[in-house]
């Protein structure tokens, strides 16, 4: 059940990183209180997910979700760049995000 609190932290990662650039500088009012309630749910689902699992690989794991799903929408939505190292980079990224949950432990 930790793993998927994690993973769930994860997605709440992505949405506040998003939310943060939509606010601009948090001069926007409601994308900034997006930023601020999908970060606050990130965190605390994280503390959750820390009662069960080892502090660095959770962390790890939490800012791999958050990084490689922000470039993923990024790359998406806001048409930043796919070239063949980032693609590379972000696939290693994920790699080692199955391979802590393969070899963690709950």
């Amino acid at each position: 059940m930790a793993w998927l609190i994690l993973f769930i932290a994860g997605l709440f990662e992505t949405a506040w990183a998003l939310f943060l650039k939509q606010s601009h500088g948090l001069t926007r009012f409601w994308p900034t209180v997006g930023f601020l309630v999908t970060l606050a749910l990130s965190m605390i689902l994280l503390a959750v997910a820390l009662k069960s699992l080892p502090v660095g690989t959770a962390y790890a794991v939490w800012t791999g979700i958050g990084a490689a799903a922000t470039a993923i929408i990024g790359m998406l939505w806001f048409g930043e760049s796919r070239e063949l190292p980032k693609l590379i980079s972000l696939a290693m990224l994920i790699g080692g995000i199955i391979g802590l949950r393969l070899t963690g432990a709950e």
